[in-house]
């Protein structure tokens, strides 16, 4: 709860920012931009209606564009420093669009009105973000330095290497931040000293269950020499987890700049597992799944009653198929599709379908080859289990076959799995595991080049292929 009282505080604090901001912009333009323009005083504090809307749509504005930026993410880890920069830079984009939209079209006496009124609007929209961020993240990292708040933490390794880093970030003056929760061992008996302060979870292999059950949020790893041949193996268990995973740099690893100082007086760890897409980036993307399936939803709801009246008539059966799938972090969720198979299509248990699979519906048939049977999955886009472009989700009977074969399969499940894909345009659907280890691998390369870009591209290829009918 503390950390959404934080992220509620600053959003709460940007709110009121934006309000005073645009209020002492009234003020302004009602006391020295308006009476050069009219050529006599006006009324400072009479505020219209003009302004009772905008001192609600502004501070929405600002959050939104707040929102998009990354400025509400991990309260706790920000740089004080870096943040200040961050707003400098995001309230001149947000000022800039803002006079555009808003403020141009005012008549003034003069062009150097809007220069006063433009650096004005920016210089107090900055200052007050700035100030009152500055002072909410010095309180958060206040508590997160008297470990009065911090992130669940787990220790990979339970050799010496492991308890000298355990005894190194417990004895600092000051916490970086870390709840060590407990350890997981390799393949070592665990140094005393480790064994004596620290819960001992489990073993490496007992990973995925450990995080789970104690919600751990960030990894380190410690691991000795020896164990090295151990760290594919570790990193393929971490994959599509939701930590945060570091690790025990090396001199070669300080030396090339892959550590990167966030802590001036903490012990030098480097993140193993960095963001694949820039915040920014990852919030336009979910804000355009938003509106993109709003749009569907609402442009063609008579499409969505057509199919459902072939559906019904094609076949004795409900109109929507359910399934439950595994998405983003390993979570199950359910799918909607509309019915393209008869009722009893599995029977005998989970089976992949083919080209000519007798179990599809003759209308069945021709909503696959459009694709259409996957246009109710823009629900579960809206909800935010799915995204319109991402890995597409299997279901654990599948996945349990594949990761026997593929053991990084788990990959895929750092992202939202996706309405559409690049495995599914350049393979299409699987019918059978080797073929979905094969389809994996655009999967992949799509997740390690993932961009706003990559995704238009995608869903230009996708609408090519519906129109061209040739769905798999």
């Amino acid at each position: 709860m503390s950390k959404k009282l934080e992220k509620l505080k600053y959003i709460a604090a940007d709110y009121f920012a934006a309000a005073l901001a645009w209020t002492l912009l009234y003020i302004y333009r009602k006391a020295i931009i308006e009476p050069s323009k009219f050529g006599y005083k006006i009324p400072v504090f009479d505020f219209d209606r003009h302004y009772y809307l905008a001192i609600i749509i502004v501070p929405l504005y600002w959050f939104i564009i707040y929102w998009l930026f990354g400025s509400y993410k991990n309260i706790y880890r920000k740089s004080r420093i870096r943040e200040v920069g961050q707003t400098f830079t995001i309230s001149f984009i947000g000022t800039v669009l803002l006079f555009f939209f808003l403020l141009l079209d005012d008549i003034v006496h003069s062009y150097k009105d809007y220069r006063y009124t433009f650096l004005f609007l920016f210089t107090a929209q900055f200052l007050l973000t700035a100030i009152i961020r500055f002072v909410l993240l010095t309180n958060v990292k206040r508590k997160l330095k008297r470990r009065q708040i911090g992130y669940n933490t787990l220790l990979i390794g339970g050799n010496k290497k492991a308890s000298k880093l355990y005894q190194e970030l417990e004895n600092e003056k000051y916490s970086q931040g870390y709840l060590m929760k407990g350890y997981v061992t390799i393949d070592e008996e665990a140094d005393p000293s480790l064994a004596g302060n620290l819960p001992r979870l489990g073993n490496f292999t007992d990973l995925q269950a450990v995080i789970k059950d104690n919600k751990i949020e960030e990894v380190i790893l410690a691991v000795e020499t020896s164990e090295h041949h151990r760290i594919n193996n570790i990193l393929t268990l971490l994959e599509g987890q939701d930590t945060i995973v570091k690790a025990i740099p090396d001199m070669y690893d300080i030396i090339t700049g892959s550590v990167k100082m966030n802590y001036i007086f903490g012990t030098a760890l480097i993140e193993v597992m960095p963001e694949m897409m820039p915040t920014w980036q990852k919030n336009l993307k979910r804000f355009i799944d938003i509106a993109v399936s709003l749009l569907i939803f609402i442009l063609l709801s008579p499409f969505y009653l057509a199919v459902a009246i072939g559906v019904k008539m094609g076949s004795a059966g409900p109109i929507f198929y359910k399934q439950e799938r595994i998405g983003k972090h390993g979570e199950p969720f359910i799918i909607y599709k509309f019915r393209s198979m008869y009722t009893d299509a599995e029977k005998h248990g989970p089976a992949l379908s083919s080209d000519d699979d007798p179990r599809i519906t003759p209308f069945g048939r021709f909503l696959r080859r459009y694709r259409l049977d996957e246009f109710p999955q823009f629900w579960n886009v809206l909800i935010g289990e799915m995204s319109l472009v991402g890995p597409r989700p299997e279901r654990q009977h599948f996945i349990d076959q594949i990761v026997k074969i593929a053991p990084h399969y788990h990959h895929l499940h750092k992202v939202k799995p996706g309405i559409t894909s690049w495995g599914q345009i350049k393979f299409g659907y699987a019918e059978n595991v080797d073929q979905m280890v094969e389809r994996m691998k655009f999967d992949i390369l799509y997740i390690e080049n993932m961009s706003i870009a990559m995704d238009i591209k995608i869903i230009f290829y996708t609408v090519l292929i519906m129109v061209e009918g040739r769905g798999k």
